[in-house]
């Protein structure tokens, strides 16, 4: 299902011609009316002029979450305050919250964006969806309200939390689409269980996002609670979610190019990479009126084709993400990414899909615990069989990571469940 067709199906030449068009626009208009990106332009020595070409587009500096931090609140909009209809932000859990602005442009914009890609996947005006999203500065829920209203679909507005009534709902109301992060979707599953609700629920669709999800841990959404369960990808600094998603192929998140100019940069010498080759994904914002901002670094780690999908649309396709360059943790020399473990978790039978993750430093040495929850709590009274399942978790980490960890096996119900995103990394070297 297509909801602009002719955008979506657009050739590689057309596609790139208007990037480029779009590029040099936001370039001027940026260099004109905001001083960080003056400074920057011109300690780079670079001018919107030179602009004349996509391959020039490595000459411009890189923006990074320090500038949003460095010019809170309102010092990066580029449109007087009068045309601002809209604020978020982030958590700024790590400091002061990013914040972002939006015209009345801006939101359209927004909620056309996020309409095609959850049409993509087959939304349509007949769906009930409800979004377990937080409602509030956080741009996932209303990101997602708002082109849902655009589709046509009914939306049950109940945000986050209150999960035995979020299942109520779901079987009164005959919700067919879900929109949560893929860890707060696992937890309704278990409660949906635990109420014997499960057989009386009619979702078919989940349109999750906000926080990485392996295709281990989407396996599981699947079967807890019999839904077809899709990836969108997005992030306040460039505008929320609706920057690309899935299709019903499932091969890949559809960018919306004529939005967004996607680059994948090695991470360390910031030199932009080849088609096909796994590195940092850098966002153009193309039409942002309020609050353009270039050459962003978002810090995630995937890869672009630029192949035709099956599906028939054009734009650049990005993988799921593998995790984020900030989220890395090096362990004597070896680095680790928390999705290696999670693709680990998520095939042990015996323990459920509930992780934390701890680094600690031992005199002068690193050390990683994995603690994981079991299912049945009963192994606990049986050394053996504990033993045996520890052995086997440790020797699988072993294989993935190439490292030696310690695996901690505790009660059910023992983790904290995540109505948002979930904290399953805490590095107390720090």
């Amino acid at each position: 299902m297509f909801f602009d067709k002719n955008a979506e199906t657009m050739p590689r030449n057309e596609l790139e011609a208007l990037q480029l068009e779009r590029f040099r626009t936001v370039v001027q208009k940026s260099y004109e009316n905001s001083p960080l990106y003056q400074k920057k332009f011109d300690e780079a020595g670079f001018k919107p002029a030179q602009l004349k070409s996509l391959a020039d587009v490595k000459n411009i500096p890189f923006t990074v979450k320090e500038d949003f931090r460095d010019n809170y609140p309102f010092n990066m909009f580029v449109v007087p305050m009068k045309r601002i209809v809209r604020l978020h932000a982030s958590s700024g859990t790590t400091g002061k919250p990013t914040v972002v602005g939006y015209t009345r442009q801006d939101l359209n914009t927004w909620s056309d964006c996020v309409a095609r890609l959850i049409a993509a996947v087959g939304t349509t005006d007949e769906d009930i969806a409800q979004v377990a999203f937080g409602y509030g500065l956080f741009t996932g829920a209303l990101g997602l309200h708002y082109a849902l209203e655009k589709i046509g679909a009914a939306i049950i507005p109940i945000s986050s939390g209150q999960t035995e009534k979020q299942v109520m709902l779901m079987k009164d109301f005959g919700t067919t689409v879900l929109i949560s992060t893929p860890s707060y979707a696992l937890h309704i599953g278990e409660v949906a269980k635990e109420m014997g609700a499960s057989g009386d629920l009619k979702l078919r669709l989940g349109l999750f996002g906000s926080e990485g999800c392996t295709a281990e841990m989407r396996s599981q959404i699947e079967k807890s609670l019999n839904i077809f369960a899709t990836d969108n990808y997005g992030m306040s600094e460039v505008m929320g979610p609706g920057v690309s998603g899935e299709c019903e192929h499932r091969c890949g998140l559809h960018f919306n190019e004529d939005h967004f100019y996607p680059e994948i940069i090695d991470p360390l010498s910031g030199e932009v990479l080849p088609e096909g080759e796994k590195g940092e994904l850098v966002i153009t914002t193309l039409t942002k009126e309020a609050q353009p901002v270039i050459r962003y670094r978002t810090r995630d780690i995937t890869r672009l084709t630029y192949e035709k999908c099956a599906c028939g649309r054009t734009h650049a396709r990005m993988d799921k993400t593998t995790g984020r360059t900030d989220d890395m943790l090096k362990i004597r020399g070896v680095n680790v990414f928390p999705s290696q473990i999670e693709s680990v978790i998520m095939t042990i039978e015996q323990v459920a899909p509930y992780y934390e993750i701890v680094a600690e430093r031992e005199g002068n040495h690193d050390t990683l615990e994995v603690r994981v929850e079991l299912i049945d709590g009963s192994v606990l009274d049986s050394y053996a069989l504990l033993e045996k399942l520890r052995d086997k978790i440790r020797h699988e980490l072993r294989v993935v990571l190439g490292l030696d960890v310690k695996v901690s096996l505790v009660e059910p119900r023992t983790i904290e469940r995540s109505l948002g995103k979930a904290k399953r990394v805490f590095d107390k070297r720090k």
